[in-house]
């Protein structure tokens, strides 16, 4: 494969060729399980996103059972977007103490617990949850870039194209079914906790690959640590790139989420029936898929990625131009232009974390910085979006807002979509 990746075995072999007998035995005991790992990375990332999708459809369940005001309510999704930044500055330091595996294993156990406790009596229990399930996410989205770029070096992109494909599935699947297990179990509190079964089996499958990882760090040398073991390496605050990246994911985020709290809104204040404009937002997760598999698999074949920045920018702002002009008219065209963009832009922001980065452990360095800013701005962009909205009086402005931030994108696509790696130069 042509293109940055190209270099990236050198670095994997060259890490097995220092490490100990032991070490390398435990590590070719670990890669001898191809399927079991696969296994994991794909349950891994459908919890993702799954524990957070199935909410918004039982908000008002939620909020009326608790006797929450709106803007309380709206916490329930705001509170795992500020943890998912604040817990990916942890993501590095605790791979470092315990291991990569271990780690991932550890979040599938966490979040686990975040989704159970979320339906536990007390109102200060649904708040402790939502951080404890946004946290366990910010591990996840966090060390898997790492994990990939160590164990799949020459097909880093694919690897990135699966398993944000299968962020998207859970999300699609969690959302579209948690009204009707809702009506199943008996109420929001079953529909809620059935996705901790989720969390819990793909727990159960990262456990062996935790204990065999463990147990090549203890029998090796330095050359044994983890994915994110060393320590040196350029410094991400002072890079451009690093910052254009992070930008990248934190703008396509903010996008994501604002049309995830608003667009049914939009179509339901300009008559469309709430039954139809929910269809049509299943239907643009749906498609993100789309974009979440080929755009990354494209990037992997390109030395730059600058016009796979500029084409999901442009998908993006094409569907936010027309719930501009005609939301109801072209809804269900304006939802598949969104949903292609905002899966091809999230493919490409997770792939340009392992394609800028010359070796796993920047790579992880990188996901951390640019998850934490990218969830913290994420989540200032629907409480935003909203106020704009109740201080005009209507959808113009703010659309228009939106619409910028999707010629920010373009922007920022252009800058982090060159061929370079971080520290080239340096």
């Amino acid at each position: 494969m042509s293109g940055p990746l190209s270099e990236a075995p050198l670095i994997d072999a060259e890490e097995d060729l220092a490490a100990t007998p032991p070490v390398a035995e435990a590590r070719r005991r670990l890669r001898t399980h191809p399927a079991l790992l696969l296994a994991g990375i794909v349950l891994a990332a459908l919890n993702m996103r799954a524990a957070l999708a199935g909410v918004s459809p039982l908000l008002g369940e939620i909020g009326d059972h608790f006797h929450l005001a709106a803007t309380a309510s709206s916490l329930v999704t705001t509170i795992p977007l500020i943890f998912m930044g604040l817990g990916s500055l942890a993501a590095p330091k605790l791979a470092r103490r315990w291991g990569t595996e271990a780690t991932l294993c550890g979040a599938l156990v966490l979040l686990c617990g975040g989704i159970a406790l979320r339906i536990a009596p007390p109102v200060s229990a649904l708040f402790i949850g939502c951080a404890v399930v946004g946290t366990s996410i910010a591990l996840l989205n966090v060390l898997m870039p790492g994990l990939i770029k160590r164990d799949f070096p020459e097909r880093a992109a694919s690897m990135t194209a699966l398993y944000s494909t299968a962020m998207i599935l859970g999300a699609t699947v969690s959302a579209a079914s948690a009204v009707p297990l809702e009506n199943a179990l008996g109420g929001w509190q079953g529909s809620l906790v059935s996705w901790s079964l989720l969390a819990a089996v793909a727990a159960v499958v990262w456990i062996p690959q935790a204990v065999i990882a463990r147990r090549g760090t203890r029998a090796g040398t330095a050359a044994a640590k983890p994915v994110h073991a060393v320590e040196d390496g350029p410094k991400l605050s002072r890079s451009p790139l690093a910052w254009q990246v992070t930008l990248f994911m934190g703008s396509q985020s903010l996008i994501a989420y604002v049309v995830i709290a608003w667009m049914p809104t939009i179509f339901t204040d300009h008559g469309m029936s709430k039954g139809t404009a929910g269809l049509v937002f299943a239907f643009s997760t749906l498609v993100q898929m789309v974009g979440s598999f080929v755009v990354p698999m494209l990037a992997g074949r390109m030395r730059r990625q600058r016009l796979l920045g500029v084409a999901v920018s442009t998908l993006m702002a094409g569907g936010v131009v027309g719930l501009l002009v005609a939301p109801v008219a072209g809804a269900w065209l304006w939802a598949a232009l969104l949903g292609v963009g905002q899966g091809g832009a999230l493919g490409l922001a997770l792939t340009m974390m392992v394609l800028r980065s010359r070796d796993t452990h920047t790579a992880a360095r990188l996901s951390g910085m640019a998850q934490t800013g990218g969830y913290l701005l994420a989540a200032a962009g629907p409480l935003v979006f909203g106020a704009v909205h109740q201080t005009t009086g209507g959808w113009t402005v703010p659309i228009l807002l939106l619409l910028a931030v999707c010629a920010g994108l373009a922007l920022l696509g252009l800058g982090a979509g060159r061929d370079r790696r971080i520290g080239d130069g340096a």
